[in-house]
């Protein structure tokens, strides 16, 4: 599903009408700031588990905001340009070093020119309720992301007590690798169905 990213309590609701038509239990998946959809809409009954890929999974009181406020020396800093009538957006000239590096130069171009708007409200909604204080989860870390360090990642992960994969890869690693992306989700509804 498209998430309209106005606001985090916009996708959450959202993604719970998506959640209350599905006649079995639900596993979210999310990427990038879709981490922090799933991590609030999670706390559904019918959603069994939750898989991060190459995503944010904050704790209560958390944002992305917060997430990315101090990044540590030395590590990548999206290009994230000034806000437009209230939405952002990402550099189209960086896009491609930064958010698909491994990704053919026409197709990073296409997702460069075909960004959604990320309303600035989405950036700062905080999470009520961490669903994977109570669910199982699983995250991809793509070793080459150049959006959220590989290390932020791997803490959110293990505090998340996350089964963690880790590959080779950008930030968009669902498009460079979808089979491990497959693959993931796949582990995750296997040991979800027992």
């Amino acid at each position: 599903m498209q998430n309209p990213t106005t606001s985090l309590a916009d996708d959450v609701a959202v993604t719970k009408r998506v959640i209350a038509e599905q006649k079995g239990p639900v596993i979210l998946v999310g990427h990038s700031y879709g981490g922090a959809v799933i991590t609030e809409a999670g706390t559904a009954p019918s959603v069994s588990g939750l898989v991060y890929i190459t995503a944010f999974a904050p704790d209560r009181g958390e944002s992305v905001a917060s997430l990315i406020k101090d990044p540590p020396p030395g590590a990548p800093v999206p290009p994230i340009l000034p806000p437009t009538d209230g939405f952002l957006a990402l550099d189209k000239t960086q896009f491609a070093a930064s958010f698909a590096a491994d990704v053919s130069p026409e197709k990073a171009d296409f997702m460069a020119n075909s960004q959604v708007p990320w309303g600035v409200a989405a950036l700062s909604g905080a999470i009520s309720e961490p669903a994977w204080k109570a669910k199982p989860s699983w995250c991809l870390v793509a070793s080459d992301d150049r959006m959220i360090p590989p290390a932020a990642q791997h803490l959110m992960a293990k505090r998340a007590d996350a089964t963690v994969a880790e590959v080779k890869g950008s930030h968009a690693v669902y498009v460079s690798q979808p089979e491990a992306v497959a693959e993931l989700i796949r582990k995750a509804s296997k040991s979800l169905s027992g």
